[in-house]
């Protein structure tokens, strides 16, 4: 691994002349660097990179960041980003030289330890990244880092657990100005999300900047409310993950700078538009269609409620306490569009742990139903019952396990007859959901107990045996709102089971069967 030692010479010259000053027109510079390979036994991230890339869209959409003064590096190493941030600090000198203000933004997304960024192979000490941002000759400052540790489905991000990551004003340099975010605390992980298809601490950054952490409404939002926001909502979700809470952490020494906007969403709606959310639920944007990536979104909570975006569609998921709503919206440009729920569509959360790739990794619950199945033995009534038991939904099989009672009568000149089974039996289906139904193909397996009773003026004790069912099903359900769903399904099985023959011994039957099943449920 090679450390980005750059002379200490070239870091002095970058910083020579470093001084805030108020000029007639303010230029904006970002550098953003995102990377999913970190050093040697770093387990790699899946969306440092696609972070990297929601912050440089919303700084250029929304911040007023124009092309040229911005800089995107996606896995590079960190003497390249050295040297893009030396280089920028020479074009802001140049701006203070001609009377110019200049405010500079720096995000890094990756792997990190308490000494430097993993960025690739080339590690960048974190004492010199803070050096060339603090002693940038620009007015205003801002250093976001999103980094720590490394895991699973919700990843942490970086290597291993090691001493405090540390982030802090250098005595030696001006703070004037100056606002240092990170992801988390010293000893904490920043964690990653496959839902949000990133971390969870950009998502609500870039979500605040896009007009969520608007507090005031003065179509301004502020590093202050960007940070507020992020920091209330990555709490709240980190929460609800195994790895546990995740705390963001900023110092701002701002000495008379005031809220300091870093975009402005009053405005979009000119180039591009704004969507307003209702309240009630919390809404995710996706760009395109489902498949997109995600754009921003909208706490159940929050206060302000409109999104500055690009015109264009967009998929919208939004959760209720118990299902899902999702529908395409089309934003035109300088469009205000007035988001109605009646525009979605609800998907029950079983549809949503089959599709997979989600933040929901299966549905659950009871049902219960009637049955009828063909007759074991010629001249007898069709088995009539009922069934109930418990199935999970997961995205490629549904699991069910049931247990069922039916009855069979038979009846003649001197004899009646019942037949009562009471069976357990386990089955799995793939199912495919269509647009009103989902249709199901399976196997299933099972035991029952048959008794057999018989009322005649002559001798026929009754008899208990044991059976034994193989079968295939083909079936189809309606889900209806809040988790219910109606079904039915056809069982065409082989029951294998004890019968008498006419000599008095038992022999194994086999008789093929045909069970049709009607019943709801209820899926959690």
């Amino acid at each position: 691994m090679k450390r980005a030692g750059l002379p200490w010479i070239a870091l002095a010259f970058a910083l020579w002349t470093a001084s805030p000053r108020a000029g007639a027109q303010t230029q904006r510079y970002a550098v953003i660097a995102g990377n999913d390979v970190g050093a040697a036994g770093d387990v790699p991230l899946r969306f440092a990179e696609a972070d990297a890339q929601k912050v440089h869209d919303v700084l250029g959409g929304l911040g007023e960041f124009l092309p040229e003064n911005v800089v995107l590096l996606q896995g590079r190493g960190g003497a390249e980003l050295a040297r893009v941030l030396i280089a920028m600090n020479a074009r802001i000198r140049a701006d203070a030289t001609a009377g110019r203000d200049a405010i500079l933004f720096v995000y890094y997304s990756g792997h990190a330890d308490n000494q430097a960024l993993h960025a690739g192979a080339e590690l960048l000490e974190l004492e010199l990244l803070q050096r060339l941002v603090q002693g940038s000759s620009a007015s205003f400052r801002v250093l976001v880092l999103d980094a720590c540790r490394s895991g699973s489905l919700t990843r942490v991000k970086g290597a291993q657990k090691t001493a405090p990551f540390p982030v802090l004003l250098d005595d030696q340099l001006s703070g004037e100005g100056v606002a240092v975010l990170t992801s988390s605390t010293s000893d904490e992980d920043a964690q990653e999300s496959d839902a949000l298809r990133g971390s969870f601490f950009t998502h609500f950054f870039v979500s605040g900047l896009r007009g969520a952490a608007d507090r005031n409404g003065d179509g301004g939002v502020s590093v202050e409310e960007a940070y507020g926001y992020a920091y209330q909502h990555t709490l709240r979700a980190s929460s609800q993950t195994l790895h546990g809470l995740q705390h963001p952490t900023f110092r701002f020494d701002l000495k008379g700078k005031g809220a300091v906007p870093l975009t402005w969403v009053s405005a979009r709606a000119g180039r591009g538009g704004r969507i307003e959310f209702p309240p009630g639920h919390a809404y995710v944007l996706f760009a395109g269609d489902e498949q997109g990536p995600v754009v921003a979104e909208v706490g159940e909570h929050d206060r302000r409620r409109v999104l500055a975006l690009d015109p264009g569609p967009y998929f919208v998921r939004a959760r209720a306490s118990d299902h899902l709503l999702e529908g395409l919206v089309e934003l035109g440009r300088g469009q205000t569009l007035q988001l109605q729920q009646s525009q979605l569509e609800p998907v029950e959360y079983a549809r949503l742990a089959r599709k997979g790739g989600t933040e929901r990794a299966q549905a659950h619950g009871p049902w219960i139903a009637y049955q009828l199945r063909t007759p074991l033995w010629s001249g007898a009534s069709a088995c009539q019952g009922a069934r109930a038991g418990y199935s999970v939904a997961l995205p490629e099989v549904t699991l069910s396990a049931g247990l069922g009672a039916c009855r069979s009568l038979f009846e003649n000149a001197v004899l009646d007859a019942r037949a009562d089974e009471l069976g357990l039996e386990i089955a799995a289906a793939h199912v495919w959901d269509l647009s009103a139904l989902s249709l199901s193909l399976g196997a299933a397996g099972g035991a029952s107990w048959l008794r057999q009773r018989f009322d005649t003026s002559g001798r026929a004790p009754g008899r208990d045996s044991l059976g034994l069912a193989l079968g295939a099903s083909l079936g189809a359900a309606r889900e209806l709102s809040h988790g219910y769903q109606l079904f039915a399904e056809a069982y065409g099985h082989v029951m294998f089971f004890e019968q008498s023959g006419a000599d008095g011994s038992d022999d194994v039957r086999a008789k093929p069967a045909l069970r049709l099943t009607l019943g709801a449920g209820k899926l959690f």
